[in-house]
């Protein structure tokens, strides 16, 4: 089958893939007097180039001006000359019929078909193509062309993941949400997106000013600027009618400290607006808003993620597709005031001089490429400031990124914590230990220095003086606030009665982030603290952060906070909402919603919303999970029931289904039935240690002790800073009269709950009948 479309509606002259290879947007700008005060509009790089040929030259031809671009003879790079892959067990090809491309492949329905390419997406070191519905959605290949010269293993067909057995069934497949190119990649491949999603079709209408990343993706929408160019540049207009100046506003400039052999600035950074401009699209975020404007805070319009273990290892470095934002903030460049453009040309995008010459800009070459400090040959891969200091990792298969902390190497770090290092990364033939070893005899002083990875490593892994650690990481204003926000999210396991203080002072933080964090964090903590701490974030300067505080209060009475904040929440509740409809196309953003109107009373709206998200989303078990929930308390269990077990047949491996159905069978005092479910939950989620923890109960309550205390104990060794698994343990231990077993559990439980005087006085009690059956007996009565 062939699928046709015409082109999307798109604003008013945009450049869209009928248009000629060549072709530029015509524009009419305003040139009245009014323009000078109206909206900004987008202009278009032609109206741009006419000043500015020299920065439009530069960037012709670069990553950015070929982010996207129509699928003709010139921009795709792949062979279409009937070329045959086979993944998965289906054998797609690639042609070219009438001057188009096509690619025959498995669709939605598994069986192949006919697609037409329309769009190229991305140039190198690969090439993806983009394939038009009749819904208006763009949905990105999964089979991607390898840009790269055959020398180095390109000129090739590949898949993104090579690994995985992606079929149409699986949620990565190229026709399922994840690789929607309206939702996911637009925003930053074009310029003046306009999603234009329609929840009632079901449909979009997407947009953008220009098909690629142009001028005004990054300095904003130009007609002011023209304005006050055509003007004779008399204006008073201190920003020349820019949307955002991305340069620093304190006109410093770096100087070189012959002490140090480093560069530093003559005035301190007057803004992180390039920097944060450029991370709206080089972060790992979360989309609040879809109209970013250069020059506006970033967590405006962006939620940022932290350094979760999932995507970061504990030190900071990067671990899963994050880009460059989240390391390059931990890093002392950035503390210092380095901007992206300080090594990056912006327009050609190629750093400022080649190898080591960039980093020469700003560090002596007599202190740092000398033997004595590198300690490899001269002209050498281990001589070399990136191959050391920016440890690359390979994403989507070949896409080599350097990891932008810029961080001394601490093959240390990897012995304790499980990190790489690049030592290690080059010396693939000896050990983490003789890397360790060598680097401690090189450098004693800094192995000497503790590093914030040791506390989050703690903290993930249930350490037991992390809650000890923690809040003085949080309290260390010289680390780096995204390390700081870090640790508060992990502070909910280590909660102590000194934390609400701390929390409180975090709130009070000048850093967003920081901020944003502690919010998140009251999410899991009582809505008492949640109500005595978040009120105020209700007007905090930030969207994000304002939202968060919503998310925490959304379950508070209106009695509870009085007029002026209970209008303030009304109001951050409203953009939590904005938020969520700005994902409207997504389950998780009506799930969100199902779960505030829940909270706040509204069943039939919180039922719709569950309803939405499963429609969008069959497989997002979530919503039918809390849409089971809502029925449950409604005295709906039929009807969560049959809702449940569609989504375990749709969803096999969904721990949460099996928990859900275990519960219900539970309910109606089916042990029999209920205990099977719990257990295949607890197997299919062993890092959610509530799973284990009712499972456990389960079957202890029908008498099977001993088979609880194991499902606990495995619990406990994955998650160990976890009190409700450790305290059940506890109790079932002494239950049991295993008192050696309860000693220890009571003695990590008092480590972790150093203030709790119950389980202080359990441990002495326990260690008291210890000694008491270990004492010898007299032979006499």
């Amino acid at each position: 089958m062939t699928i046709l479309v015409a082109p999307p509606r798109v604003l008013p002259e945009t450049v869209d893939a009928a248009m000629a290879d060549d072709a530029q947007p015509t524009r009419t700008v305003r040139t009245s007097s009014a323009a000078a005060t109206a909206q900004p509009d987008y202009v278009g790089s032609g109206v741009c180039a006419k000043c500015h040929a020299e920065e439009h030259a530069a960037w012709t031809g670069s990553d950015h001006h070929a982010a996207m671009q129509p699928a003709t003879t010139r921009t795709v790079l792949g062979n279409f000359n009937h070329q045959r892959f086979t993944y998965a067990g289906s054998t797609s090809r690639f042609f070219v019929r009438d001057g188009r491309h096509f690619a025959r492949t498995d669709g939605a329905d598994g069986k192949l078909a006919e697609f037409e390419i329309s769009r190229t997406f991305g140039v190198y070191p690969l090439q993806q193509y983009l394939i038009p519905f009749p819904d208006g959605r763009y949905q990105a290949l999964g089979i991607a062309w390898d840009a790269r010269p055959r020398a180095t293993g390109g000129q090739r067909w590949f898949h993104l993941y090579p690994e995985g057995n992606i079929d149409h069934n699986h949620p990565l497949h190229w026709t399922h949400p994840e690789q929607n190119w309206n939702n996911m990649c637009a925003g930053c491949h074009s310029t003046g997106l306009q999603k234009n999603y329609s929840a009632e079709g079901d449909s979009y209408t997407t947009g953008f000013a220009e098909i690629n990343v142009s001028c005004e993706a990054c300095h904003g929408q130009g007609s002011r600027h023209v304005h006050w160019a055509e003007h004779g540049r008399t204006g008073k207009d201190p920003h020349r009618g820019l949307v955002a100046r991305l340069g620093d506003s304190n006109s410093g400039e770096w100087l070189r400290d012959e002490t140090t052999g480093n560069a530093r600035r003559s005035t301190p950074l007057g803004s992180r607006v390039q920097v944060e401009t450029c991370g709206r699209c080089h972060s790992r975020r979360a989309v609040l808003r879809e109209d970013f404007v250069p020059g506006r805070p970033l967590l405006d319009t962006h939620a940022l993620s932290l350094l979760d273990a999932d995507l970061y290892y504990p030190d900071g470095q990067i671990k899963a597709e994050v880009f460059e934002y989240g390391s390059f903030v931990q890093s002392r460049m950035y503390a210092t005031g380095v901007v992206c453009s300080d090594c990056h040309e912006p327009h050609t995008l190629k750093l400022r001089a080649a190898g080591d010459a960039v980093c020469s800009r700003c560090h002596e070459d007599s202190k740092y490429r000398r033997r004595a400090h590198h300690f490899h040959d001269p002209g050498s891969t281990g001589a070399n400031c990136i191959a050391c200091h920016m440890l690359a990792k390979n994403y989507m298969v070949i896409d080599e990124r350097h990891d932008h902390s810029f961080r001394v190497p601490r093959p240390d770090l990897s012995r304790k914590l499980g990190t790489p290092n690049t030592c290690s990364s080059c010396h693939t033939e000896k050990s983490v230990q003789w890397a360790a070893e060598a680097f401690a005899d090189r450098y004693p002083q800094r192995i000497a220095m503790a590093h914030y990875g040791e506390v989050i490593h703690a903290a993930q892994t249930g350490t037991a003086d992390a809650g000890e650690r923690l809040p003085r990481l949080i309290a260390d204003t010289a680390v780096p606030a995204i390390v700081r926000a870090t640790a508060v999210s992990l502070l909910p396991d280590y909660f102590r009665p000194e934390s609400p203080r701390l929390l409180a002072q975090c709130l009070a933080d000048p850093d967003p982030l920081l901020r944003l964090a502690t919010l998140q964090a009251l999410t899991s903590l009582s809505p008492r603290l949640g109500l005595q701490l978040a009120p105020y974030a209700l007007r905090d300067g930030i969207r994000a952060v304002r939202i968060e505080a919503a998310r925490v209060l959304a379950g508070t009475p209106p009695e509870a906070l009085g007029d002026p904040l209970q209008s303030a929440l009304d109001t951050a509740i409203g953009e939590y909402v904005d938020a969520q409809q700005a994902n409207a196309d997504r389950a998780f953003a009506h799930t969100n919603l199902g779960i505030l109107f829940a909270r706040r009373g509204k069943s039939a709206q919180a039922e719709a919303a569950y309803r939405k998200a499963i429609a969008l989303e069959p497989k997002f078990v979530q919503a039918q999970v809390n849409l089971a929930d809502l029925y449950r308390q409604q005295g709906r269990d039929a009807e969560g029931e049959a809702l449940l077990h569609r989504a375990r047949t749709a969803v096999p491996g969904a721990a949460a289904v099996h928990h859900a159905l275990g519960l219900l069978e539970i309910r109606r005092g089916a042990m029999d039935k209920a205990l099977p479910m719990l257990e295949r939950a607890a197997q299919l989620g062993p890092d959610t240690p509530r799973f284990a923890y009712v499972y456990a109960v389960a079957l202890h309550d029908v008498g099977r002790i001993e088979d609880a205390i194991g499902v606990l104990a495995a619990a406990h060794d994955r998650r160990r800073a976890d009190r409700a698994v450790l305290g059940i343990l506890l109790q079932y231990q002494r239950e049991r009269g295993d008192l050696q077993g309860a000693t220890r559990s009571a003695e990590r439980l008092a480590q972790l709950l150093p203030w709790d005087t119950e389980i202080t006085e359990q441990l002495s009690d326990l260690r008291r009948q210890l000694q008491s059956t270990a004492e010898p007996r007299s032979q006499f009565p």
